[in-house]
């Protein structure tokens, strides 16, 4: 348990049992920090702890203080996020420019990232892995364009089989290409499965970087009816197919960003008998998949897969480094027209970064880093839900996610979310609008995403809770 976590069940321990009581001041920051022992930062830490559980409140120049109710904010319940009812048409895609806008907004300099897309890199071991790379720049072997030809190292591809297997699927390594990132993967699975001018079925909401693959392929998409637990509706998928030529699938069946679902083995197999009956093929977004908060990893639509006609994209980006660009396919019956796009298109991937990252996951490392971050992940995410809930106005419904970093915020229905970003933005901290995930803007515009993934602070803790006033003041 934290420092600043223990304090604050030290002081709840004196509110509950009466010693403080409604109504009366607690001791100020600095007095609790010398009665204590703690730091400043520890004691402030405490303190917007219990005020986001609705124990105490703020008075401004005055300190902070039991509240009258101190249990009235506990005891309204969280709404969920309810299903999805998006308009079910064929559309051109082109949310680039607008989500391009957004994200360099996003990336200001100190700015709080609660909008951004990627994970923090401080929990990951990057200096660990580049120690290794080093190692292997500096042994005597000379590196050439052969050594990282389609389909990758073969050490590495050993090693991503290896961990498929542990998860429960069993997987030939002659059935995996290492691509440039999950994005590369992305759009090589697309290229293969369908064609310019093709529709492709997506939830609703989806992630912006799938929409962008369909724009870029100039394909056309169509948004399905998605549950905030099962993941998509395949009743209504198999309406959108029988009215509709959809040609394939784009789907993220495990801790969807940004819902953060694990759709259920049940939803899973339903889900693939209706497309093998109509030889549909269907992308895999399985890039959070190691990212569950669970005791169990979760199954694949792979898994349930009789025809082949999966194409599972993943990397290491989202659980142990960006900065390497490593991902993969394992591409079913497209395999060799995938691997021939892979050459095509970026020849090979770096590496160096392959072999480092063979080797980390040979030491066993990798899985002891996942256990830590799956645990900080799981912990963050409840704190902003918590706050969320305390400091949001009535009405906010809130994702409760199975895995992955992120939360999905329905705000109540007059407030627009470019407007909260706006005001957000000018305070130093950054939201991620609904808007960018949708083919249709409006369709999202009281919903952001908000990224869990920092590690937590005071100062998170302050954006949140400020992010929710703006939020009350727009609602009012």
């Amino acid at each position: 348990m934290a420092l600043y976590e223990k304090l604050a069940n030290d002081v709840e321990g004196l509110i509950r049992s009466g010693v403080y009581k409604p109504g009366d001041r607690l001791p100020s920051v600095r007095e609790l920090s010398q009665q204590h022992g703690r730091s400043i930062s520890t004691v402030i830490r405490a303190y917007l702890r219990l005020e986001s559980k609705g124990l105490i409140s703020s008075r401004p120049q005055s300190g902070f203080y039991v509240r009258e109710s101190s249990a009235s904010a506990d005891d309204r319940p969280f709404l969920p996020i309810l299903p999805s009812t998006p308009v079910s048409v064929s559309s051109p895609v082109d949310v680039s420019r607008l989500v391009l806008s957004t994200l360099r907004r996003i990336q200001v300099d100190h700015a709080v990232p609660l909008g951004s897309p990627y994970p923090d890199a401080t929990a990951f071991p990057f200096a660990k892995l580049n120690r290794i790379a080093a190692k292997i720049g500096r042994s005597q072997k000379r590196w050439g364009v052969g050594d990282a030809l389609p389909p990758g190292n073969c050490e590495l591809i050993r090693q991503i089989a290896k961990r498929h297997l542990e998860g429960g699927l069993l997987v030939d390594p002659n059935q995996i290409i290492i691509t440039v990132g999950a994005t590369e993967a992305i759009n090589l699975a697309l290229q293969a499965v369908a064609s310019p001018g093709d529709t492709v079925a997506v939830e609703s909401p989806t992630f912006y970087a799938m929409l962008h693959a369909i724009e870029r392929l100039g394909m056309r998409a169509i948004e399905v009816p998605t549950h905030p637990t099962l993941g998509i509706d395949t009743t209504a998928l198999s309406g959108v197919i029988k009215r509709e030529n959809v040609k394939a699938c784009m789907l993220m069946p495990n801790f969807q960003n940004p819902l953060g679902f694990e759709m259920p083995d049940e939803q899973k197999k339903e889900l693939m008998a209706l497309l093998g009956e109509h030889e549909i093929p269907v992308v895999e977004n399985a890039v959070y998949n190691e990212l569950y908060f669970g005791k169990t990893a979760p199954s694949t639509l792979k898994k349930f897969d009789k025809k082949g006609l999966v194409v599972t994209c993943a990397s290491f980006s989202k659980s142990l480094t960006a900065a390497y660009r490593i991902g993969w396919v394992l591409p079913g019956v497209y395999r060799d027209k995938i691997e021939n796009l892979k050459f095509l298109n970026t020849l090979t991937s770096p590496p160096i970064p392959q072999m480092a990252i063979a080797e980390f996951l040979e030491s066993g490392g990798y899985e002891r880093h996942l256990r830590r971050l799956r645990k900080t992940y799981a912990h963050q995410t409840k704190l902003a839900r918590a706050l969320i809930h305390r400091f949001f106005p009535s009405g906010t419904r809130i994702s409760e996610p199975r895995g992955g970093y992120v939360l999905w915020v329905e705000m109540p229905a007059k407030v627009d979310a470019m407007e909260v970003y706006r005001k957000a933005l000018e305070r130093g901290i950054t939201v991620g609008p609904g808007h960018m995930f949708s083919v249709f803007e409006e369709t999202y515009r009281n919903f952001i995403r908000i990224n869990c993934s920092s590690p937590w602070s005071s100062k998170m803790e302050v954006a949140l809770i400020t992010v929710g006033k703006i939020v009350a003041y727009l609602a009012r």
